[in-house]
């Protein structure tokens, strides 16, 4: 019986680690495809574990796990983003780079991407 507690016990360990490789091999071929969408530079070709913790979901438990990742744009300069991942689903990519689709508001083009220093509020009623 002490065996078989010492089995189950290395095999659940072992399914955990292989979930969890399987997870960072996942984000970093979408942080690649991300990087190459955003004409970013990945840096390292590698993500990295910050965190990990339980979500509950409609399928149940899942292990929900934050990557970082290094970038550059146009080759100067190191920047950090983060790959959120619930399970080996993707649920979320963050660079903290504006939205090139939000270079537009309010009919008139931002004014962060003339001189890169002002940032625009923006209303919570649209």
């Amino acid at each position: 019986m002490n065996y078989l507690f010492w089995l189950l016990l290395a095999g659940g360990a072992l399914m955990f680690w292989l979930d969890g490789a399987r997870a960072r091999e996942f984000a970093t071929t979408l942080v690649q495809r991300y990087c190459r969408n955003r004409g970013l530079q990945f840096l390292d070709g590698t993500v990295v574990l910050v965190r990990m913790g339980i979500r509950w979901t409609k399928e149940g438990l899942r292990i929900r796990r934050m990557f970082r990742f290094d970038f550059s744009i146009e080759g100067a300069g190191r920047r950090t983003g983060y790959v959120l991942m619930l399970g080996t689903r993707l649920e979320l990519i963050d660079d903290g780079l504006p939205d090139p689709e939000e270079k537009v508001i309010d009919g008139q083009e931002s004014p962060q991407f003339k001189d890169g220093k002002v940032v625009p509020f923006r209303r919570k009623d649209r």
